[in-house]
This record gives C-alpha cells, sequence and structure tokens, in this order.
C-alpha cells in the first residue's frame, strides 16, 4: 500500500490540464502516493445536482490530503438553466464546491505564499516574499444570503435599534441581504496560525488587515482578537491596517510587509494583488488547511477557453504541490521541487504565453521535472 492517499480534482476546464502536468513531476518525483480521482465541478452539477457528491466527501473523508484543479462557478440563474431537464424546477441551488469543502471540513487557513523567483519578466520587483493568511469559513463567504428577502427578516429589520425601516419597507425581490459572520473562536483560529507560521519561519512582522472603522462589529472582533493574541509573540512585530489602504501600500512598497492576516473577503482581495506582485495567477499557489485534511490547488479560475489546449501556465499547481508535500512532511522532496521550478524560471528558455513565450503546459512540467 502507498504511503499517503491522495485525493485527485482535476475538476473543469484548465484545472484538467494542469492536474496532468502535475504528475508528470510528482511521478519524476517519486512521491509514494496513490492519487485517487474524485468527481467534483460543473459537470456534476449539471447531471447531478450537486457539484461536490457526496462520493467525493466520502473520499475526502479517507485520504491524507487533496490537490485541486479549479471548478466554473455561474449565476444562480444560469447554473439552474444548465441543470438537465430532469433536475430544472427543483429547488436546488448551486453553490461553490471549493467553499463547502472549506466549510464542511473545517480548513480554516487558506495560505497563499506570493514570491518573486528570480528571472520572472513578470515580477513587479525583486525578492518580494509575502505570506497571506486568510480565513477560509466565515466573513462575507459564510452563505448566510437572502434574495428574496423572507418577511420575516424584513420585520426583524423593523425592530432592530437602528432604523432600517427604508429597507423593510421595499418589497422582498426589490433588495437582497448577505451576512458577514465573524466568530471569536474563528478568528482566533487563522490568527494564531498566522503568528505560529511567522514564529516558525523566522518572520519578523505580522499585519492584520480589516476594516474596523467602518465594519465596526464584525471587523472589530478580530482586530480585538488579533491585537490580544499578539501580546503572547513579544519577537514578532505587530501592526495593522484597513483593506483600503492595503492595497495602496503593498504596491508602493511591497517590502514592508512579511505575514498578513485577513478575514475571508479581504484576504482574497489582497492575495490576489499580491500574486499580481510577483507574476500574476500563473504563480499563485494556495492551500486549504484545517487540523485533519489540506487541500491544495492554484489560485485560478477553470478558464474554460482554454480547455484542453495546454496553454496555461502550471507553476501555480506545481507550487500548490510543493505545499502538499510540506504539509505531509516530506520537506526535503518539497525543497527539491521548489528548486527544480526556480532554476527553470531563472533560465527562461521555458515560458509559457503568460512569460512571453509559447511553450505549453505539459512542455512546462517536462522542463521542471528535467531538474528533479
Amino acid at each position: 500500500m502507498a504511503k499517503y492517499q491522495i485525493a485527485w480534482l482535476p475538476g473543469d476546464g484548465v484545472g484538467v490540464d494542469v492536474c496532468e502536468a502535475t504528475r508528470i513531476v510528482l511521478d519524476k518525483l517519486e512521491l509514494d502516493a496513490n492519487y485517487i480521482h474524485g468527481d467534483i465541478g460543473w459537470e456534476f452539477w449539471c447531471k447531478e445536482g450537486d457539484a461536490l457528491p457526496k462520493r467525493t466527501i466520502d473520499l475526502l473523508n479517507n485520504v491524507d490530503a487533496a490537490l485541486f484543479g479549479a471548478i466554473t462557478s455561474k449565476p444562480i440563474k444560469d447554473a439552474e438553466n444548465e441543470l438537465i431537464p430532469q433536475l430544472k424546477g427543483t429547488g436546488l441551488i448551486y453553490r461553490s464546491p471549493i467553499v463547502r469543502m472549506r466549510q464542511m471540513f473545517d480548513l480554516y487557513t487558506c495560505l497563499r505564499p506570493c514570491k518573486a523567483y528570480e528571472g520572472n519578466p513578470l515580477n513587479y520587483k525583486e525578492n518580494i516574499d509575502l505570506v497571506i493568511f486568510r480565513e477560509n469559513t466565515e466573513d462575507l463567504y459564510s452563505g448566510v444570503e437572502f434574495t428574496p428577502v423572507p418577511d420575516e427578516l424584513k420585520e426583524t429589520l423593523k425592530n432592530l435599534s437602528k432604523n432600517f425601516s427604508h429597507f423593510a419597507n421595499l418589497s422582498g425581490n426589490e433588495f437582497a441581504i448577505s451576512c458577514k459572520i465573524n466568530t471569536i473562536k474563528g478568528s482566533e483560529k487563522i490568527i494564531r496560525a498566522g503568528f505560529e507560521y511567522a514564529r516558525k519561519n523566522n518572520r519578523k512582522k505580522v499585519t492584520i488587515v480589516h476594516k474596523a472603522n467602518v465594519v465596526r462589529a464584525t471587523d472589530g472582533l478580530f482586530l480585538d482578537k488579533a491585537k490580544e493574541i499578539a501580546m503572547e509573540y513579544p519577537e514578532i512585530q505587530f501592526d495593522e491596517a484597513n483593506i483600503d489602504a492595503m492595497t495602496m501600500w503593498l504596491l508602493k512598497n511591497p517590502y514592508s510587509y512579511d505575514v498578513l492576516i485577513a478575514p475571508n473577503l479581504y484576504g482574497d482581495v489582497i492575495s490576489d494583488l499580491a500574486a499580481q506582485l510577483v507574476g500574476g495567477l500563473g504563480f499563485a499557489c494556495s492551500g486549504n488547511i484545517g487540523s485533519k485534511l489540506a487541500v491544495f490547488e492554484p489560485s485560478h479560475g477553470s478558464a474554460p477557453k482554454y480547455a484542453g489546449q495546454y496553454k496555461v501556465n502550471p507553476i501555480a499547481t506545481f507550487l500548490s504541490a510543493k505545499m502538499m508535500l510540506d504539509w505531509l512532511g516530506e520537506t526535503e522532496m518539497a525543497k527539491k521541487l521548489e528548486n527544480a521550478i526556480a532554476q527553470v524560471i531563472k533560465e527562461g528558455k521555458v515560458r509559457t504565453y503568460d512569460m512571453g513565450g509559447n511553450a505549453s503546459t505539459i512542455e512546462m512540467a517536462n522542463a521542471v521535472a528535467d531538474y528533479l
């Protein structure tokens, strides 16, 4: 029996292409793993009304880790229209399978390293090395939303201490509500994870990203918990910044930052911005990490127009695989993979279209594999 059981979740579009390329480098590394295919994504929503079937949930309950490609998501009305005829009108509502996985398996940490590799023509500046900890299960991604707004919720708005009657007087179809939910427990877990990472990896500074001056209740809770926890790590410099200012300062001087910790939505925003500083989504890796399971994925979407063309840059998925190796404790193998990726980028002989070249997804995989 193989040492590791890995759920293999290619998903939709180019997710299939980049996962195929990633198997080339993992096989060259000779990772002792059994890769078990899992069904996930738009195809299964259309056919079954479920983008994350129960059989895939059962699989995830029995593996050491998972590597995930990409999924297609569409607005609610479009999702309903694409169901097979037998499922239309049954009241099924599409929800992102990756968001469901995060909440179902309490993958509370979204870890997104953003590192500039030497020789990458897309680097905004050289030697950028940021790590973003994004809370992964709460905030505006908690899934508590109402459209149309039910009458009982409209009545609740009338009875609140603040006057929201101007909303309550609208019909339920004239507005929508999404609830931002931050808990003390959820905030503490992600903040402590960020500080522990900083301590373990000799990082000097932690910055909390928030908007507590306006979103006082939820972001205020997050910030207060951060200040409390920061006192337990006196050797680490503690800083805070509003999300709007953070986007400006990251562009102006990314070297001022080290580890960033943020609630779900803000973490999503700044991790894409930081990814662009180091080459774009083709270099943006991600880990959804909990206590018992971790799911690793590139941050890019499914790019349906490129599906099957083997055109997109697979480096983000390679780096996600590197994160998976670290999670499994295969640190030497992880270093070997990262060194091979860095060498290919530095040489510049093999580049995909986003880097100004014409190499295919598979050619990039083979180039990295040659250094393993």
